[in-house]
Formats: C-alpha cells, structure tokens, sequence
C-alpha cells in the first residue's frame, strides 16, 4: 500500500507525515484467549509485530517511533508473564541489535530503568550504546513507565534544582519543565496509536499528548499489519491540526 497524494482541495493544509509515532500496544492477551492459546503466545505474536512496524515505520521516513512496552502497572500481572515478559524482551532485543544498527535505528528507552532486572537493563544499554550515533529512525521504548511517576520525578527534580540555585522560579515554563521529562531529547508525539479498541491513554505520555492526533482501531495488535500502519498515516494525513488555533480559509 501506498501513502496516498492529497487531493487538491488538500494541499493548501500541508500533508505531512507525522515525525513522532507513540503507539499503545494491546490486545495479546485477547488475541490468545481468542484462539484458546496461554496469554504468553499473544505476547510472542506481538513481537513480531512489532519487528514488522518498526520496518515498515523506518521505510516510510517517521523520524521516532514509541512502543508502550512495559508499564509501571504491569509489575501486578501475575509473576509467570512478567517474567516471560522480561525474558522475551531480553531475548528479542538481543538478537535485533546487530539489525537494528545496519538499518541506522537509533534505540533509546524511557522509564524507571534502575527497577528492571539486572540482565533487561544491561541488554538496553548494550543497545543503547551500540546505536548511539546512527541516524536513522528512533526507536523510543517506554519500559517500566508511567506517566503520572514521570511527571513526578520531573517535578522533584526542578525542586531539586531551584533549592540548589541551578534553576529560577521564573524561567519555569512548559519548555523549561520538558526538559526534565524522560522525552526531553525528542519532540512530543503527532500521533498516538491505540490497538484493540479501548478509547483512554492508560497514563501513557500524559504531558507529552497534549495535542497529539489519536487513532484507534479494534485491530489486536498480534495482527496489527503494515497495512493498518499505513491507513494509520493516511488517516493522520487527512486531519487539520489547528493546535487551538482557527481555520484561516
């Protein structure tokens, strides 16, 4: 499938591709419970879904790409699929390294990281550090995230910061706060992607998805294709982003 042309009552808005794409990943456990399989087959299938869109987001030039992998309220799962979890994550990320970093990805990961397992952190920050300079597209995994914590740590670090002098109460703005996010280094999503039909962000990137565009689909995301991807843009390129502003027509 091809990313379509505007029509001409279109161009005068700009189509765009979106630069940064957040997508919430959900729908393995139903994807299984479907097919009367354990929850930890839907979570395999997922995995190679998200081998297939990272391809296919870096081939249509999206500049980053966050994945919701892990959240800080998946720790209460039942122990057997955390761990299967992290094992997979572990494995799956290992042995994409070496493709990731001939295909130019530069990886990056968001999160309370320093609450991982020793043998998850380690394997994200030999990825990491492997792809540091590559220029390609960003893959931005949110691990062990919330983004109400985030918000939090934020704020206790501008707290530390004005108590030492190193920041003054009136050069706080929304620009300034940024910075103390995990996201400081890359832009904030244009577009939010939500598999499996629930209609809530699920504190994903709360300060982040100010404005960004939302687009939701019943698909699991076990069969979430590059095809949907692609209706997905499509969908992104047809909408007018006014940012609280008003048509000029």
């Amino acid at each position: 499938m091809r990313l379509p042309r505007p029509s001409a009552s279109q161009r005068h808005k700009s189509v765009e591709l979106p630069r940064h794409i957040a997508i919430i990943m959900d729908g393995n456990g139903r994807w299984a419970q479907n097919r009367h399989l354990p929850r930890v087959a839907g979570h395999k299938k997922g995995a190679k879904t998200v081998q297939e869109i990272v391809k296919t987001a870096s081939k249509a030039g999206i500049k980053v790409l966050t994945l919701y992998t892990f959240s800080t309220e998946n720790w209460k799962r039942p122990r057997f699929e955390v761990n299967f979890l992290m094992r997979l994550l572990a494995r799956d990320l290992k042995k994409e390294i070496v493709e990731l970093d001939k295909n130019k990805v530069k990886f990056k990961v968001i999160g309370r990281l320093e609450e991982l397992p020793s043998s998850v952190f380690n394997i994200l920050a030999e990825a990491t550090n492997k792809t540091r300079e590559n220029t390609g597209l960003v893959l931005n995994l949110a691990i062990n995230y919330g983004g109400r914590q985030e918000i939090i740590d934020a704020v206790r670090e501008v707290a530390d910061n004005l108590k030492k002098g190193f920041l003054k109460i009136e050069d706080l703005n929304e620009k300034t706060f940024s910075r103390y996010l995990y996201t400081r280094d890359i832009p904030d999503p244009d577009l939010i992607i939500r598999t499996a039909g629930e209609k809530r962000l699920s504190n994903f990137l709360l300060w982040q998805s100010s404005y960004a565009e939302l687009y939701v689909t019943e698909t699991l995301w076990p069969d979430f294709g590059r095809e949907e991807f692609l209706l997905a843009l499509k969908d992104y390129g047809e909408r007018e982003r006014k940012f609280g502003n008003i048509t000029t027509d």
